[in-house]
């Protein structure tokens, strides 16, 4: 079950174990549960505060709660918790014993404060990039709140209840039995969501904050960037973002950022936060801003107003607010989201094994998708607006090798249709006959590329037809003392190394802009 490499790896982490725990599981005489049984006999053998009580009798099986010993309420793993999961499993051994988390304290304060009944299920797949943070950040408070309970699923060992509760997007969270969120969430995030004084608390956080003299909304690769620079610089510098690490934390395969040969955007967008903690920046996660307000004078402060309330004051500001996926805007892909509708073929693609797919888009991003799901699912059709597909031809050329795969060129996508719950096809129209086609499928996958975090500027600073921010070479907008950065702007090629280096001119033309600035009274 695991190798001489991980035995040893997950010996010293079990050594890291304060107090013992036990492992009770609920087995059965699948595949799976032989494999199970396997995996906690060794998790047992290597460590003495470890005991294994296989005498459990939880209605799914094969599953298996970790607890403190004398406890009989923890985390429970229904399937295997390997792939991806491993090393939620080994966090949720490692708190059960008594090590401490790696979390801010009032984090842990506020998950230890949450009063009601609170039964999460998580639905995972092992190749997910994005369910790990879900897994542990729910782990997490089951382990620190007895009133919380969480049960993590593998999609793939219950495919029974994947079809019944028409899960077709993970991760997926139930709270009480009712859906309450899908997609990559920190532990601040769902304690946020069912904390409700917990947006009056962060509002009067962020109103005490004193000036900054620069203030950075937005934490992606540009965010990032700019605060290292600034902070280089010696003066008080701050990051107010809705999510630390931005989109880069939904990518999986990042092999073009020079000097780093191969990694992937989880771990690259927690590269970018310990190097922006590193220099003591402030950073505010979760931090939604609604409005800027410009300085009334040379000098003075300028304001970026917050969505609960709060309000921050800066000398300047850079924004670095990126981009998110764009959508087809058809009729079923709102209605269908996540019932068929997806964005993410890494997370997602496994949900599809076997199926009929459509990727809309014929983009690096729609062919990459492409090729990724032709190994797993049964076809794969490709749309592409255009009369070409846009997309390198080292990628499109491997595309038209594969034998399961369709595409479909000046092809307008019209409409995602279904039943009612799920998906069950795609209409196009041929843009050259006028001809009106309807493929049958149970899955689309929308990669038609990024539209940016601009919305609330509209009015006070200049946008391009895109909305995207209007920048100079130096990074300057229409508005004196704001910057920009990154995607959110009209810098071409939206990469995250142009991001990052946009970021640090951002970084450089502020302070410039503060010390040639008179000093408001």
């Amino acid at each position: 079950m695991l190798d001489d490499t991980l035995k040893t790896q997950l010996q010293t982490y079990l050594g890291m174990l304060r107090t013992p725990i036990r492992l009770i599981a609920s087995l059965d005489d699948s595949e799976t549960g032989t494999e199970m049984r396997s995996l906690l006999e060794t998790i047992e053998s290597l460590s003495d505060k470890v005991s294994l009580d296989t005498s459990g009798d939880d209605a799914r099986k094969p599953s298996f709660v970790v607890v403190r010993d004398g406890e009989t309420q923890g985390v429970r793993f229904a399937g295997l918790p390997l792939g991806h999961e491993f090393t939620s499993l080994v966090l949720a051994l490692l708190w059960t014993g008594g090590h401490p988390p790696k979390v801010e304290q009032d984090v842990l304060d506020a998950i230890k404060a949450l009063d009601g009944d609170f039964n999460f299920e998580v639905y995972m797949s092992l190749s997910c990039h994005n369910c790990p943070d879900v897994v542990q950040a729910l782990s997490l408070m089951a382990i620190f709140n007895p009133k919380v309970k969480t049960i993590v699923i593998e999609g793939g060992a219950f495919q029974q209840e994947v079809t019944e509760r028409e899960i077709m997007a993970v991760p997926m969270v139930f709270l009480n039995g009712k859906v309450f969120g899908s997609g990559r969430m920190t532990v601040e995030e769902i304690v946020a969501k069912i904390d409700t004084g917990a947006s009056h608390r962060e509002a009067a956080k962020i109103n005490a904050k004193e000036t900054f003299d620069v203030l950075i909304v937005g934490g992606g690769p540009a965010g990032a960037a700019a605060a290292v620079y600034a902070a280089r610089k010696g003066i008080r510098v701050g990051v107010a973002a809705e999510r630390f690490g931005g989109q880069v934390n939904d990518t999986m395969a990042i092999e073009n950022y020079i000097s780093v040969l191969e990694t992937d955007g989880p771990k690259f967008g927690a590269a970018l936060e310990a190097q922006v903690r590193q220099y003591g920046v402030d950073i505010m996660n979760l931090q939604k801003a609604t409005k800027v307000v410009p300085a009334s004078e040379p000098g003075g402060l300028i304001q970026v107003q917050m969505e609960n309330g709060g309000a921050l004051s800066a000398r300047t500001v850079i924004l670095s607010t990126g981009a998110r996926w764009r959508n087809v805007n058809v009729q079923g892909e709102q209605e269908y989201k996540n019932k068929g509708v997806a964005y993410c073929p890494h997370c997602d693609g496994p949900l599809f094994k076997g199926k009929r797919t459509a990727v809309i888009g014929g983009g690096n991003s729609g062919i990459e998708a492409a090729i990724d799901l032709a190994g797993i699912v049964a076809h794969v059709t490709v749309i592409e607006f255009a009369d070409q597909l846009k997309a390198d031809a080292v990628l499109v050329n491997k595309l038209k090798s594969l034998n399961n795969v369709t595409i479909h060129t000046n092809a307008q996508t019209t409409e995602i249709t279904g039943d009612g719950s799920v998906v069950n096809g795609i209409r196009y129209k041929d843009r050259t006959s006028g001809e009106a086609h309807h493929i049958p499928l149970e899955g689309v996958f929308v990669q038609i590329g990024l539209v940016p975090n601009t919305e609330f500027l509209k009015g006070t600073f200049e946008l391009s037809k895109f909305g995207e921010i209007m920048v100079d070479a130096k990074g300057h907008t229409n508005v004196p003392g704001v910057f920009a950065a990154g995607d959110c702007t009209t810098v071409p090629f939206k990469q995250i190394v142009i991001a990052a280096g946009d970021g640090a001119k951002a970084a450089l033309s502020a302070f410039d802009h503060l010390i040639r600035s008179p000093v408001a009274a």
